[in-house]
């Protein structure tokens, strides 16, 4: 059985949008600087795949004055080093330090609950929330006991180191990860956390990325993490609701306060019986657009 979780506090941050996460290496202050000034949701300054070892600690020390000044005016999450490297204890201390300018931390290749244990002793009486980075089919395969922490605000999957592990193309089209998202996407859905799709392995915001967002949208994911600026206005498109679809999400819940109102058993709107899905339907989308 895996280790419990103690409970840790989380904070509302796991209701925030991230349609479109910009990550920017937290070793080059130029990218930084660029990514934080952008209009992505999200800005995740990476302190694993984007460094080399020898720019580890540098990067740490650039990182922390970066999320003190842009941290209470947007949401700024710090990648770590995994589990099992030499940084990650440090890695640790120092965004617990950061306090409430610092959304979150997201935790690299995260395969069982006993990752997150860890992190949480390091990280003490800290209330920072973590996001789980899901890169290994070991962490697939234990997806449920890894959302269920009370730290984890939300999961993303990493194709790249994923996809190397399964041997599967890097070419692989949105639709060959369908096992993957869906068992991602119900476990954060179970735990009330948010489920973000990794990136495009492209930097480009042609139809393939366009394609590759739409279709996790469509699944349910709640955003996808991009790797250029220019991917941006694509990527939190997919995941923002138009304008006709927030009208009638509106409707829905006027017609459903309405029947109630009256005392009614029933409501129906434009023919069509409406009924507690139908409503959390409704509310979802209209989540999305911070309503």
């Amino acid at each position: 059985m895996p280790t419990e979780l103690p409970e840790v506090p989380v904070s509302s941050e796991q209701h925030l949008r991230r349609r479109a996460v910009l990550v920017a290496p937290g070793s080059d202050e130029r990218k930084a600087g660029k990514a934080l000034a952008s209009a992505a949701d999200e800005v995740v300054l990476d302190l694993e795949d984007a460094v080399t070892a020898a720019q580890k600690d540098a990067a740490r020390e650039l990182v922390a004055p970066l999320v003190r000044e842009h941290g209470a005016t947007r949401t700024v999450s710090v990648r770590i080093n995994g589990r099992g490297t030499p940084w990650f204890e440090d890695d640790l201390r120092a965004c617990a330090a950061l306090g409430d300018a610092l959304a979150s931390i997201v935790i690299p290749k995260v395969e069982s609950a006993d990752d997150l244990v860890e992190a949480d002793h390091i990280l003490g009486e800290s209330t920072v929330p973590v996001q789980a980075l899901i890169e290994t089919p070991a962490g697939v395969q234990r997806i449920d006991e890894i959302v269920a922490g009370s730290r984890v605000a939300g999961v993303i999957i990493g194709y790249a180191d994923l996809g190397a592990s399964l041997g599967r193309a890097r070419t692989a089209a949105p639709e060959h990860w369908l096992y993957v998202q869906d068992r991602v996407l119900h476990a954060a859905r179970a735990a009330g956390v948010q489920a973000i799709d990794g990136p495009f392995l492209g930097i480009a915001d042609d139809d393939a990325f366009r394609h590759s967002a739409q279709w996790v949208s469509d699944l349910g994911f709640d955003g996808k993490w991009v790797i250029h600026p220019a991917q941006i206005t694509s990527a939190a498109a997919a995941f923002t609701p138009t304008d006709d679809q927030v009208d009638a999400a509106r409707k829905v819940l006027t017609a459903l306060e309405e029947a109630e109102n009256r005392g009614a058993g029933a409501a129906q709107l434009d023919g069509q019986m409406l009924d507690e899905a139908v409503a959390v339907a409704a509310r979802r989308t209209l989540s999305k657009i911070g309503a």
